[in-house]
Formats: C-alpha cells, sequence, structure tokens
C-alpha cells in the first residue's frame, strides 16, 4: 500500500476509534444526567461548576489530539490542513453512528443537539455539523491519497473560511440569546434553526473545497 493511501487507512482508524470513546462518555452523561429519558437533551440541564470545567477541557482536549495527530501525521500545510479535516470529519461522523449503535440517538433526520460549548452552547440539528464533516472528508480524502503537496488558490481558501464563519455563526446562534442566564438556558428548547445562515456558509465551504481539490490549482499559478 503507498504511504499516502497507509496514512489515510490510519487516521481514518483513528478517527473512528476515537469517535467510540466520545460517544461512550456522551452515553455515560445523558444517563446521568437525563436519566428519565437519556435521548432528550433539552431543556437543557445545568451542570456543576466543576463538572462544567472539566467538559470544556475534554472538549479543548479532543480539538488538540486531532490537530496533533494531523501534525505528526503529513508535512506541509495544505495536507496537515486535509488531515486535520480528514480525521475531524470521519470522528464526526463515526460518532453519530456510533450513538445510534449505542443509545438508539438520534432518532429523527432534524433532532437537535448540543454541538460544542466553547465559548457558548453550539445549537443544531444534526444533520448540520453531519453535512459539513462529509464535506471535510470527501476533500481531505483525495489530498492525504496523493503523497506530493496540493496546490490550493487562495480563492479556494476564502471561500471555504467564509462559509465556514457562516456555518459557525448558524451554531452559534440559537443560544446567544441565552449567554450569561443559566436559567433560560435551563428552559430553552430549540425552534428554528436558521437554515438562511447554514445553506449559504455550506455553499461557500462546498465551493471552496471544489475550488481546491487535487488538481484544480495545477493548471494557474497558485494564489491566483
Amino acid at each position: 500500500m503507498k504511504l499516502g493511501k497507509r496514512t489515510l487507512v490510519l487516521l481514518g482508524v483513528y478517527a473512528g476509534a476515537m469517535a467510540l470513546v466520545e460517544a461512550a462518555v456522551v452515553v455515560y452523561l445523558r444517563r446521568l444526567y437525563y436519566p428519565d429519558d437519556p435521548l432528550a437533551v433539552f431543556p437543557m440541564r445545568i451542570w456543576p461548576m466543576r463538572d462544567l470545567l472539566l467538559e470544556l477541557g475534554r472538549e479543548a482536549a479532543t480539538v488538540a489530539m486531532i490537530l496533533a495527530v494531523a501534525l505528526l501525521s503529513v508535512r506541509g500545510p495544505v495536507r496537515r490542513t486535509a488531515a486535520f479535516l480528514f480525521v475531524f470529519g470521519v470522528w464526526d461522523l463515526c460518532y453519530y453512528l456510533w450513538l445510534k449503535a449505542a443509545l438508539g440517538w438520534p432518532v429523527s433526520w432534524t433532532e437537535w443537539d448540543i454541538l460544542f460549548l466553547i465559548p457558548w452552547p453550539w445549537l443544531a440539528p444534526w444533520v448540520a455539523p453531519a453535512a459539513a464533516a462529509l464535506l471535510f472528508v470527501l476533500w481531505g480524502a483525495p489530498i492525504l491519497a496523493r503523497e506530493e503537496e496540493t496546490a490550493v488558490p487562495r480563492r479556494a481558501w476564502a471561500l471555504a473560511v467564509a462559509g465556514l464563519g457562516l456555518m459557525l455563526a448558524s451554531f452559534l446562534a440559537p443560544a446567544l440569546p441565552l449567554f450569561g442566564d443559566p436559567a433560560a438556558l435551563a428552559a430553552y428548547v430549540p425552534g428554528r434553526f436558521p437554515w438562511w445562515l447554514y445553506l449559504p456558509g455550506a455553499t461557500l465551504l462546498a465551493a471552496g473545497l471544489v475550488a481546491g481539490r487535487p488538481g484544480a490549482g495545477e493548471a494557474r499559478t497558485p494564489g491566483r
């Protein structure tokens, strides 16, 4: 097996195993904080500060682990970016697969999830981050399968970053009015998701990833 493909397989195994660890922790947390119904996470339960700080540390550690393995596995800024996004994407997709197998959740395509807690809760139907994760995998895999660095035009980076910004805003927006109000957060039940922010963001991200795919920038001068 060529080095690029072997790296791709090993990173996929790492991400899938890491996702199982993440899913197991979430299953334990749901059974601890939602003993009456581990499938329902809204309204959100308010955690003791010690547990919340530990959870924030775990989330930061998860990102650090993905970043560290991306930096160690390949060379070159584009390949390292691809490794980070590929591992993140496989991890996120496998996380939902493991949760479905272990807990029977999500129960529907529109089920809301708590994606992240830094700097405040990221909230969205689970298909929204899963779609972004799939885009990461589809872009990162062919770049990692190649053993040479891929030239990505600046235009592609700009489109992708703008798209990610809009998608991030859509995840942060639902809980933003509740920031600093634990009582309101504890009573919050998601209503409408800002698809008007998410969908343009996903479109820009996809356009950027397509423009930055292997071979797309090789026929022109890099950066143009």
